[in-house]
């Protein structure tokens, strides 16, 4: 297969979990400084189509492309680490893989073959590992495998990067294998047999690695290298170190000190274009390490016992908060635990109130007294997605006092659904894919908090919802001082409201942190911690 693309594919093996995507993205950033154009896929070894209804305890958070695509957490990282775009080609699943096959039995393309594990299925898997080289856009393609080497799971995909190499040739196509030393207190010493087995069952399934990258909690003697470079069949040089860092932004610069991109261009014979540009990278570091002040903000949800399910939120605050150099202590409460009695004793320490998105009622009445004592308390409030939702109820509730107040999704028989179904939605049976999903632009009112943000009329932002703010009641919900101050133009459905009386309070349809990267923090972001810091002066 002729192609000028080079292809990289980042297994792992003794435990999940090692950040794979960390520095899949990692060696992305280090390329694409060198002047390459670099994009990271995602193969994930499970039979979900996607991962869009997948509970974020099983998971982490959903992450949105602009093309509307529900894709692995990782693609978040693909994406603040690069500062481009993925889509749907750029995440996999089995599952997909699997109905793809299916499909075209079912349709007779395969002309009364058997159809087998090989060659259709990793035919299959191929076709959309080279997927994105065909556009001719990028000179490197990463690609992910999830999982662990040895898993069941992973076999058809391992069978797939062995296939590859052949396809591509030697020069085209470069192993990394991602592997845990652990350290064993008893002992004293880092134990290299774990990445040994590893390995073996990677030459088993015919990959040799060329690069081993090793996570360890400490540094790597000489010998511990020498001996897993002995073992593992790989260049001494090709050991790569992975010490657990203090933020994961650090590890591009620690793998550029490891030479891990030297190394990959070196056996996919590229040369450099340019040296090395870090010069933002350092300084945003520079911002996110030596801050001058600090808040603390609650992140008010119910899947706050993993972090993991708030990813992209909690990443959007730190590129913000390193904008204005301000550190964001950032406090996750769960809306199950605030209740009428507690909610002062739980809020008060807070200079800002963020009501993250989700899905169904268990913890609604908490996110709903948490509103109520932001908007009262004058605090700084921003709603995102269901968090806006719950905001445009409790103003209805408590402001209009309509106390029955509901979204359908809550209560389908309210008597005043100021949220509710699209209509459209209405029909729907299969849950899967089936949301609002992706970009659609949204027209601000000048003067607005958003407008002032964001500094332009019109916007674009991701969505992934079923439920809209029911327009039957705009009238009388901006009489009583809550405005619709972002609406989708085609459509006129309501995407920002925000309180006229109140420091900052803006609630949005859609997720702004899907768009926050390392380099361009989200407006929104950026002001609802400006607005934390100076409620904060006046406490």
């Amino acid at each position: 297969m002729a192609s000028s693309t080079k292809y990289i594919f980042i297994t792992g093996g003794v435990t999940s979990s090692l950040g794979k995507g960390i520095i899949a993205a990692s060696l992305g950033k280090l390329l694409q400084s060198r002047g390459f154009s670099v994009t990271i896929q995602k193969f994930d070894p499970y039979l979900n189509i996607d991962p869009g209804t997948l509970n974020p305890y099983e998971h982490g958070e959903c992450y949105v492309t602009d093309d509307g695509a529900e894709t692995d957490l990782d693609l978040g990282h693909y994406e603040r680490f690069l500062n481009t775009s993925t889509s749907q080609s750029n995440n996999v699943t089995t599952g997909r893989i699997y109905n793809n096959v299916i499909t075209k039995e079912r349709k007779g393309e395969f002309l009364g073959k058997t159809v087998q594990v090989i060659p259709h299925i990793t035919d299959e898997i191929k076709n959309n590992f080279y997927k994105l080289g065909q556009e001719g856009k990028y000179d490197v393609i990463i690609t992910e495998i999830g999982g662990c080497v040895g898993d069941i799971e992973s076999l058809p995909f391992i069978e797939a990067v062995r296939q590859a190499r052949w396809d591509l040739g030697p020069n085209n196509f470069l192993v990394i294998h991602l592997t845990l030393i652990p350290y064993l207190k008893a002992a004293k010493e880092l134990k290299t047999k774990p990445t040994q087995h590893s390995v073996k069952q990677l030459l088993e399934a015919g990959i040799q690695p060329d690069i081993l990258v090793c996570r360890t909690e400490y540094h790597l003697p000489a010998e511990v290298k020498k001996k897993l470079a002995l073992f593992c069949n790989v260049q001494l040089n090709s050991v790569i170190e992975a010490m657990d860092a203090d933020t994961i932004y650090d590890v591009p610069l620690l793998m550029k000190k490891e030479k891990l991109d030297e190394r990959v261009l070196s056996k996919l014979k590229l040369s450099s274009k340019q040296n090395t540009d870090l010069d933002e990278w350092k300084d945003f570091l520079g911002k996110l390490k030596n801050p001058t002040q600090e808040v603390t903000i609650g992140l008010i949800g119910k899947y706050v016992s993993l972090p993991d399910s708030y990813k992209s939120i909690i990443e959007a605050f730190t590129h913000a908060g390193a904008s204005v150099e301000c550190h964001v202590n950032l406090k996750l409460i769960s809306s199950e635990e605030i209740n009428l009695d507690n909610f002062k004793s739980k809020l008060s320490d807070l200079d800002g109130i963020l009501v993250a998105p989700g899905f169904g009622e268990r913890g609604f009445e908490g996110k709903i007294e948490t509103v109520r004592y932001a908007r009262e308390e004058k605090i700084p409030f921003f709603g995102i997605c269901l968090g806006m939702q719950v905001a445009v109820i409790e103003f209805a509730r408590n402001v209009l006092q309509l106390p029955n107040a509901n979204s359908t999704e809550m209560d389908e028989n309210t008597p005043h659904p100021v949220i509710d179904l699209m209509e459209e939605q209405k029909q729907i049976e299969q849950m899967g894919g089936t949301m609002r999903l992706g970009a659609y632009t949204c027209e601000l009112k000048r003067g607005s908090k958003a407008y002032q943000a964001y500094g332009i009329k019109k916007v674009q932002e991701r969505h992934r919802h079923r439920y809209e703010f029911n327009n039957k009641y705009l009238e009388q919900i901006e009489r009583a001082g809550m405005l619709a101050t972002g609406k989708n133009p085609d459509t006129g459905l309501v995407e920002i409201m925000e309180i006229k009386n109140h420091p900052w309070f803006v609630g949005v349809q859609f997720h702004p942190e899907y768009r926050s990267t390392v380099l361009n923090p989200q407006p929104l972001f950026v002001k609802f911690i400006e607005a934390a810091i100076e409620n904060k002066k006046y406490k």
